[in-house]
């Protein structure tokens, strides 16, 4: 059977990312595409970002496409079941696919809610090797909503109480995560649906809205299975080489490949300033020992490294220059690059690159440093923890 032909993006805007030459300062350009016409909004808090999210679902007219790693059994996932099934009863077409491992705690009971309210439900690779599609190590880490196909949103936060306020029993973690209007929000769709079919065998039409909402020019880069695996890795990389003044990177899981560590040291070679700010603590302890296993080379390298003092920070967030920009659900680790599904929105929009810059530079301010020579001067025992669990990297 024929699928149906997926309808073209609106014409896209060409910019451009630079590879240095060998021989000399200039670069040689590789192109990327970037859709123009999109409104963007930033949101660090949870608090903000779901009340947000539940005001865009309650206006959904025609459809709700949600896909998320984590759907918590707390609060903050029964307040979006509820939501979820409120929309699909007034008759939007409502379809969640959640990851199996991210959301092994969420109570049959909520999902049976939901079902009987007409809510689509695709559980992404269940664990038991007796269901269709099971498996244990890839899993679906991207955190999308999109509704009637012309408001999506794109970052680091599950829908869990982790990211809700203290004041409503969360733990606050800040993160970065975006709201896109305009053409942009098609191509978060079109990954939703790549990933619906894959597991449902189902096809849906989607719901197509070139309308310009804004001045931003967006790129949506979500790595595959097995096409275009590297994908986002090759923006962060292109990025990085490109880099002239300046390099701000907030991760919540550091543990970069070799080649995101060449590309580090170059900038830094070439005069470029490079920040990396990153968990003082983190939830999955044995991943933060690996994450401190990289420290030394790179501080030896010249990049200087923050651990935020606050609550965990589980950002995913880049800044090049102030002109170029991404945050999603990719983190620079093992795991988001040869296991997960990933998905990164990058901009050239002067005004939210500033503005996730400005709350970089507020996360320094509660970080403290890790200066190299008080590093190396660490005891024997964080030492023989970092070691140990850093020969386990390939599985975080």
């Amino acid at each position: 059977m024929e699928l149906p032909r997926i309808p073209a993006l609106p014409p896209p805007v060409r910019k451009y990312l630079r590879r240095p030459k060998p021989s000399s300062g200039d670069f040689t350009w590789d192109a990327d595409e970037y859709v123009a016409g999109n409104k963007l909004a930033l949101f660090v808090r949870g608090k903000d970002l779901f009340a947000a999210m539940a005001a865009a679902i309650e206006d959904a007219k025609h459809s709700v496409n949600l896909e998320t790693y984590r759907f918590g059994n707390d609060g903050t996932g029964r307040t979006f079941a509820e939501l979820l099934a409120r929309a699909s009863k007034r008759g939007a077409r409502v379809r969640l696919i959640y990851d199996s491992v991210g959301s092994i705690e969420l109570e049959p009971v909520v999902v049976t809610m939901m079902r009987n309210a007409g809510v689509q439900i695709l559980e992404y690779h269940p664990v038991a090797p007796w269901r269709p599609h099971w498996a244990w190590n890839k899993r679906d880490h991207r955190k999308i909503l999109v509704c009637d196909g012309k408001l999506g949103f794109i970052g680091g936060m599950n829908l869990s109480d982790e990211h809700a306020a203290q004041d409503e029993g969360g733990l606050d973690w800040p993160d970065a995560h975006a709201r896109v209007e305009g053409p942009a929000a098609h191509e978060l769709e079109r990954l939703f649906r790549a990933v619906w079919h894959k597991g449902t065998g189902r096809w849906f039409e989607a719901d197509i809205s070139s309308i310009a909402a804004g001045g931003a020019a967006v790129r949506i880069v979500g790595n595959h299975e097995i096409l275009k695996r590297f994908e986002i890795r090759e923006a962060y990389v292109n990025a990085l080489r490109a880099a002239k003044t300046e390099v701000a990177i907030a991760n919540s899981y550091f543990i970069p490949d070799w080649r995101i560590r060449r590309s580090l040291a170059q900038a830094v070679k070439r005069g470029v300033k490079v920040r990396v700010l990153v968990p003082g603590h983190s939830d999955i302890s044995s991943v933060w020992y690996a994450m401190r296993a990289t420290y030394a080379s790179l501080l030896t390298r010249g990049v200087r490294i923050f651990e935020w003092q606050g609550p965990m920070m589980h950002a995913k967030a880049v800044v090049v220059d102030g002109k170029w920009c991404a945050v999603g659900s990719y983190n620079l680790d093992h795991r988001s690059l040869q296991h997960n599904l990933e998905v990164n929105l990058q901009t050239t929009d002067a005004s939210f690159a500033a503005e996730l810059q400005r709350r970089f530079e507020f996360g320094l301010s509660g970080a403290r440093e890790i200066v190299k020579d008080d590093w190396e001067r660490r005891s024997w025992a964080e030492r023989a923890l970092e070691q140990f669990f850093s020969s386990f990297e390939y599985f975080f």
